[in-house]
């Protein structure tokens, strides 16, 4: 039996869109992807695939499911088949079960308790910085001088952290803690903690299904360093996670090419 917290990250990590396509054409159809469903003859499109929510619906014959469900209908496939070929696709080993020891079990649960925590306190903060932006006259006009709309910025998430050693404690109590240390919002240096990211413009990185995992902020004036990333985190490493990707997901398979440029 693959254990539950395992399938949770699988599916975290896996874009059900990226999944299917590769099966069956998407096309974009509002919030939504659709088409034809393969598991029964339509003429119109009812099968229907929600990124917000990585999950599948079809509107004629009723499938519906994640990532997981879909390659096992479409493929032919086992649950453990069909999560060896999900996990394949992220780069995840999937746990033999029945050679773990209780301790290993033990340990896997508290990581993903971990992974979990941070995820909420990396998104709370996410939150805070947009409610930030706006409020802030010299960070909105710096960006808005930049050229970005309003439609721009709510759609990539760009906030602001205020100035002053400690804004998020107006967030998080008790300031600081453990999570907010471990997930790379709060420094702590030599017993003296205060956040990481202060006046500077915030950009939110994501994972390939959405999911905020870091941030880098930018600075307002000449200080140094101009950008300022997150750390490498349980959640964040810089090396595996390309800023902007899951946003640019539907303009990826219209063009069919990505342009890297320097940033």
């Amino acid at each position: 039996m693959i254990p539950q917290d395992f399938v949770d990250d699988l599916l975290a990590k896996t874009d059900i869109v990226d999944v299917i396509d590769q099966y069956v054409p998407l096309k974009k159809g509002g919030a939504n992807y659709m088409a034809c469903c393969p598991f029964h003859k339509e003429k119109s499109p009812s099968f229907s695939v929600s990124p917000s929510k990585q999950f599948y619906h079809c509107f004629g014959c009723g499938a519906h499911g994640s990532a997981i469900g879909f390659v096992m209908e479409h493929q032919g496939l086992g649950f453990v088949e069909a999560v060896q070929l999900l996990a394949d696709r992220v780069g995840m080993s999937v746990p033999n079960v029945r050679e773990e020891n209780p301790q290993a079990a033990a340990q896997r649960a508290a990581k993903k308790q971990q992974q979990q925590t941070l995820e909420q306190v990396v998104q709370a903060a996410c939150t805070f910085y947009e409610q930030q932006l706006p409020r802030s006259p010299q960070a909105w006009q710096y960006v808005t001088g930049r050229g970005l709309s309003p439609e721009i910025i709510a759609h990539y998430g760009i906030g602001y952290a205020p100035e002053g050693w400690s804004p998020l404690a107006q967030v998080f109590q008790p300031y600081p803690s453990a999570a907010l240390i471990d997930s790379g919002m709060v420094l702590d240096n030599e017993g003296r903690q205060y956040d990481r990211f202060r006046h500077r413009i915030m950009f939110p990185i994501r994972n390939i299904s959405g999911q905020v995992i870091g941030f880098g902020g930018r600075v307002l004036d000449d200080s140094k360093p101009k950008y300022l990333n997150s750390p490498d985190t349980p959640l964040f490493d810089k090396g595996k996670n390309l800023y902007g990707l899951h946003e640019a997901r539907q303009a990826v398979k219209d063009a069919g090419r990505i342009l890297v440029v320097e940033g």
